[in-house]
C-alpha cells in the first residue's frame, strides 16, 4: 500500500501540512498512517466518494484509488 498525493486537492492537503505546527503534523501524519492501515474502511476504489478518519484532534479526508489513498483535506484543531 501507498499513499499518493495527487491533482489540485490533494496540493490543498500538502500546504495545509506546511501550515501546522511541529506537533499537528506528526498527528496528521499518524492520523493518515491509521487510514492506511485500514483498507476495510476506504471507499469504492476509483469512485466518487470520500472517507474520514478522525484522531485525538486532527482529521483526514481521503478518496481510494487501487494503489492506496489519495489524501483530499487534512486538518488540526490543536
Amino acid at each position: 500500500m501507498r499513499c499518493a498525493v495527487r491533482g489540485r486537492l490533494a496540493i490543498q492537503a500538502e500546504d495545509a501540512l506546511e501550515e501546522l505546527r511541529p506537533q499537528g503534523r506528526q498527528e496528521v501524519m499518524e492520523t493518515i498512517a491509521a487510514a492506511l492501515v485500514q483498507p476495510r474502511e476506504w471507499p469504492e476504489p476509483g469512485g466518487w466518494h470520500a472517507a474520514v478518519v478522525f484522531g485525538p484532534r486532527s482529521w483526514v479526508a481521503f478518496t481510494a484509488f487501487l494503489g492506496g489513498i489519495e489524501v483530499i483535506d487534512v486538518g488540526w484543531a490543536g
